[in-house]
């Protein structure tokens, strides 16, 4: 068996926090939903678990099939097997990500449509945070919403909220290159002036939301795993 911070198991750990939860736009590595993660003979064996038995169906099988996409491309990763713990749907989730069964054919007779959409829809919500957090800088130092209107991605400095930002924007079809405003409608058109107030506080809002999840699930987490941390 492969040692957690040698070579292959690393390149599987780097590639498990790429994979966000959906609704906190967080990595599941960061969130302590990794149990272990080893390889052995090119087999990639990693097992997660969630804050509660009954997490959303439709987000945890994003996360299993994320994570299994994510490990199975890892060089030096033959297969992959991905698997949710303490789960009351795990059964069909590990099933079906397993066979590349899909959502609905995993949940057949219950879901209805695939789960691109829901993905998409939180994508978007993490844009319009991310608004918020690069913003937030400019407005407490005093930019008025003339200045905040005109400023665009180019114009800002390096950052890890900026890169994020970017990122989150070019998933969903945003624009998110240097000559891209900072402030941008769902789609994609700059917010005029007498608009930016108004779209701000849909940003903080919506970022205070998902950072309010995030922590309701981390408190659950600890409870449910009094030693989970982030692995």
């Amino acid at each position: 068996m492969t040692a957690p911070g040698s070579g292959a198991a690393a390149r599987v750990r780097e590639a498990l926090a790429t994979v966000l939860d959906p609704e906190i736009d967080e990595p599941i590595t960061d969130l302590g939903f990794v149990e272990s993660c080893t390889v052995e003979a090119g087999v990639a064996r990693v097992r997660l678990r969630l804050p509660t038995f009954y997490c959303a169906p439709n987000f945890s099988f994003l996360m299993v099939a994320d994570a299994h996409d994510a490990v199975s491309a890892v060089p030096g990763v033959d297969r992959a097997e991905v698997t949710l713990l303490d789960h009351h749907a795990a059964p069909e989730i590990n099933a079906g990500v397993a066979s590349g069964a899909g959502f609905v054919a995993t949940f057949a007779g219950e879901a209805v449509d695939e789960l691109a959409e829901l993905r998409r829809q939180f994508l978007g919500k993490a844009a319009l945070a991310g608004q918020d957090r690069v913003a937030r800088p400019l407005v407490d130092a005093g930019a008025t919403p003339e200045d905040l209107a005109g400023v665009r991605l180019g114009d800002l400095p390096a950052s890890e909220d900026l890169a994020r930002l970017r990122r989150r924007r070019a998933a969903v079809g945003l624009p998110s290159g240097d000559d891209a405003p900072l402030l941008v409608h769902a789609d994609g058109t700059a917010v005029p002036a007498d608009q930016v107030p108004l779209h701000l506080r849909r940003a903080r809002l919506t970022r205070f939301g998902i950072e309010a999840n995030g922590e309701y699930c981390r408190g659950l987490l600890a409870a449910r795993y009094p030693t989970a941390a982030s692995r």
